[in-house]
C-alpha cells in the first residue's frame, strides 16, 4: 500500500506548464512586413514609366496634329483642333503593302523558328548521346556571334541560292538568329516536365511523336507563347537584313518604309510619326495578349 501510495502522490503532482516558443513572433508580425513598403522603388518605377510612356504619348499626340501646328503648340499638349489627315497620308504610300510583307516576314520566321526549336530542344532534353551536349553547346555559342559580323556571309549564301530580294532571303537569316536563345529557353522549359509522365504513357504504349505532340507540347504552352513574343518582336523591327537582302521597292517591310517615309516627309513630323504608330500598333497588340504568358515563360527553369 505504501508503494501504491507514492506512485499515486507522484502521479497527481501539478502537470508541467507547456513550453511557450522563445522567439514569439507579434501578432501581426508577418502580415505588417507584407504590408511594408518600398518608397526607393516605388519611385524608380515611376520614373522608369515616365521614361516609357512620355515619348510614346508624344508621339500619339504629335502624329494628330497639322505640319504647321506642330512647332506652335505646346509639344505634351493635346490639340484643339485634333486631324487623321497624317495617317490618310500614310495609307496612301502603300502603308497595307509594307504590312503584309511584315505579316508575311515576321510569320514565316517565327513558325520556322518555332519547329526547329522546340525539336531541337526535345531531343536535347530527352536524348541521351554525348554528341546532344554538343549540340546544346553549339547552340549557346549561337548567342556570342552578333548579326552584324556575318551580314557579309549571309549576303553571300544568299545570292548563291538565288533568293536575293524576295521575302524568304529575309525569312530565313531572321530565323537562324532566332533559333539559339528560342533552344535555350524551351530546354530550360521542357527540363521541368516530371519524367514519370512519359514513363506513364511509355507504359500506355505511346511512341516518341505521340509523346512530344500530346505531353510536351501542350505543358511547354507558356514557353512557346514567350518566344513567339520575342521572335516575332525581333523579326517584325528588323531592319539589317530587309535593307541589304531586298531592293525593290515592293519588297520592304515596315521599318524600310517608315525609313523611306521619314527621307520623302522629313519636314512633315506629324506624318512621320503617324507611319510610326501605325507601324508599331500590330505588334504590341500582340504584345498585351501574351504579356503574361511571356513574364512567366522567361522565369520558367531559372528559380532551380
Amino acid at each position: 500500500m505504501s508503494v501504491l501510495s507514492r506512485t499515486t502522490a507522484t502521479d497527481r503532482k501539478a502537470p508541467v506548464p507547456p513550453k511557450t516558443e522563445r522567439s514569439a513572433a507579434p501578432p501581426g508580425g508577418r502580415l505588417a512586413s507584407m504590408r511594408r513598403t518600398n518608397p526607393l522603388g516605388a519611385l524608380g518605377g515611376l520614373a522608369w514609366l515616365l521614361v516609357v510612356v512620355v515619348p510614346v504619348y508624344w508621339a500619339v499626340v504629335s502624329s494628330l496634329r497639322t505640319r504647321e501646328g506642330f512647332f506652335d503648340a505646346d509639344p505634351l499638349a493635346v490639340p484643339s483642333h485634333p486631324t487623321l489627315e497624317n495617317y490618310r497620308q500614310v495609307l496612301d504610300n502603300g502603308f497595307a503593302h509594307y504590312l503584309l510583307n511584315s505579316v508575311v516576314v515576321t510569320a514565316g520566321a517565327t513558325l520556322l523558328t518555332l519547329a526547329v526549336s522546340f525539336l531541337a530542344a526535345n531531343a536535347i532534353v530527352r536524348g541521351t548521346g554525348r554528341a546532344l551536349r554538343w549540340t546544346f553547346s553549339l547552340f549557346l555559342l549561337g548567342l556570342a556571334i552578333p548579326l552584324q559580323a556575318t551580314i557579309i556571309p549571309v549576303y553571300y549564301l544568299i545570292a548563291k541560292a538565288h533568293m536575293y530580294d524576295t521575302l524568304a532571303a529575309v525569312v530565313l537569316p531572321s530565323a537562324a538568329f532566332a533559333i539559339p536563345l528560342t533552344v535555350i529557353i524551351l530546354v530550360n522549359f521542357l527540363r521541368d516536365i516530371p519524367d514519370e509522365l512519359y514513363e506513364s504513357m511509355r507504359a500506355d504504349g505511346a511512341g516518341h511523336w505521340r509523346m512530344l505532340w500530346h505531353l510536351a507540347l501542350p505543358l511547354s504552352r507558356p514557353a512557346l507563347i514567350t518566344v513567339t513574343i520575342y521572335d516575332a518582336l525581333n523579326v517584325w523591327n528588323g531592319f539589317l537584313f530587309p535593307l541589304i537582302l531586298t531592293q525593290s521597292p515592293d519588297k520592304r517591310v515596315l521599318p524600310l518604309f517608315v525609313w523611306s517615309f521619314q527621307g520623302d516627309f522629313t519636314i512633315n513630323v506629324p506624318a512621320v510619326l503617324a507611319a510610326v504608330v501605325l507601324s508599331t500598333l500590330p505588334i504590341l497588340v500582340l504584345y498585351v495578349i501574351g504579356r503574361r504568358q511571356l513574364v512567366s515563360g522567361l522565369t520558367a527553369g531559372f528559380s532551380r
